[in-house]
């Protein structure tokens, strides 16, 4: 059959605050995958490199169909940059391959990348992963020209805009609960220069990033920002704002296939608290020195993906782990509700160094459960306290709904059903796709499964 039974084992959320025993098979082959997407009895769901934070990728009590096996580049067409590969291929690994400076420094990548390169292609298509591009080229379902889908009833099912459109676009963001994912084609980017040139900016305020995000729009492909969440009054929203486009007529080799580093394990408390964030805030800001600027052109590993450079950096929350708070709040209303968020943080003495603010452009995306939408996105961590911290969440997600925003699904651990179903109108028509074997823990805690 091609499959690895292992024997039940947790799996952890990457927040690590959420944990749940499951039964696992490994296929090392699509039809072995098939195989076990159509396995009797109780309920299963595919599971990547478990880079989603909560518990999309859980389905507790059930069973996980690891897709790490399979692993195949099956085609790839370089007068196109048509990619044809199996959905357990990391990006990394597409990286690796296919993003290989030319003689004149340009080359193939890829369209739509999320802040980590540990994602495997169906986990990208299943939570249609978004990246600091997206004004530029949207969400990465915009880029899968088809897959094909393992359901339960034993048929292996080829999706795209023009074949099965409606399965298509409920598997696009459908969070595995379509079916299991067994290849895709994707178009890759033609770039004309595989590195970066990069600047970041020092802002003051919450007015200066917006003014610096619309001035970046239109000649840079990648933006985002990093916020002081301490900061109030007049300094609420400072930070440093970067911004990177591809340097024509310059390679750069991909980065490794893993972390440089590893933090070894985790420690007894969490590293992030009060002065430790205060700390780091001060250290970060004072970092581009009195110019409050730099620029550089490199590799395009620190633009895209800083935080790949320490396997297992989630660790640094202690045992307890870390819920994440990302939403999405529409362009008119986003100054206001940004800053009313930040100082609701503010006020809660809970926070963390990783806050990212960026925008979202009005490139739809095919996706039913698209969690991308014009507008502002903030997204942070808090270490987990218990009440306190699933206090402050829930004041978040509110001023979020009453903005008429969004929560995403991948980020998220707490989101309650009322909430989701706001967020996701389709979520009803979207719930007829569902495949009726395929479950997990989100699933279930925002009703689209009994």
């Amino acid at each position: 059959m091609g499959v690895s039974a292992v024997p039940s084992r947790d799996h952890l959320g990457w927040g690590r605050n959420l944990r749940a025993e499951h039964r696992v098979s490994r296929p090392a082959t699509p039809q072995a995958a098939a195989a076990c997407a159509a396995a009797p009895g109780g309920t299963r769901l595919a599971h990547g490199l478990g880079r989603s934070y909560g518990d999309v990728a859980l389905n507790p009590d059930g069973a996980l169909i690891e897709t790490r096996g399979l692993d195949r580049f099956l085609r790839f067409d370089p007068a196109t940059g048509i990619l044809d590969a199996e959905a357990g291929v990391a990006l990394a690994e597409v990286l690796a391959v296919l993003a290989r400076p030319e003689a004149g420094g340009g080359g193939w990548f890829l369209p739509v990348t999320p802040g980590t390169r540990f994602v495997t292609l169906g986990g990208a298509v299943a939570n249609d992963v978004h990246g600091k591009n997206h004004h530029r080229t949207g969400s990465f379902g915009r880029h899968v020209l088809s897959l094909d889908l393992a359901r339960s009833d034993g048929r292996v099912m080829t999706c795209s805009p023009q074949e099965n459109a409606g399965l298509f676009a409920a598997t696009i963001g459908g969070l595995g609960l379509t079916g299991l994912i067994l290849r895709l084609r994707l178009a890759m980017m033609r770039v004309e220069g595989l590195a970066m040139e990069a600047e970041d900016i020092a802002f003051g305020s919450l007015a200066g990033y917006f003014a610096l995000a619309a001035e970046s729009e239109q000649s840079w492909d990648y933006t985002a920002a990093w916020v002081d969440c301490l900061a109030t009054g007049e300094a609420l929203g400072r930070g440093i704002f970067s911004r990177a486009r591809h340097a024509a007529g310059q390679g750069a080799a991909p980065p490794p296939t893993a972390p440089r580093r590893r933090l070894p394990a985790t420690p007894p408390l969490s590293m992030v608290n009060g002065l430790s964030l205060r700390a780091f805030n001060a250290a970060y800001r004072r970092r581009l020195g009195s110019s409050g600027r730099s620029h550089a052109v490199g590799g395009y590993e620190k633009v895209l993906y800083p935080l790949d450079a320490i396997g297992g950096w989630n660790r640094l929350y202690g045992p307890r782990g870390f819920h994440q708070f990302q939403g999405v709040v529409p362009p008119a209303d986003a100054p206001a509700v940004v800053a009313e968020l930040l100082r609701e943080i503010a006020r809660s003495g809970q926070g963390s160094p990783l806050v990212v603010l960026k925008g979202f452009g009005d490139l739809p995306s095919p996706g039913m459960l698209s969690f991308p939408r014009e507008g502002t996105t903030l997204a942070l961590d808090f270490p987990a306290r218990g009440p306190d911290t699933l206090r402050l969440l829930a004041r978040l997600e509110a001023i979020t709904v009453e903005a008429r925003g969004r929560l995403y699904p991948a980020k998220d651990s707490v989101m309650t059903a009322e909430t989701f179903r706001s967020g996701y109108p389709a979520a009803g028509a979207f719930a007829e796709w569902i495949d009726p074997a395929f479950s997990s823990g989100f699933a279930r805690r925002v009703g689209l499964r009994p």
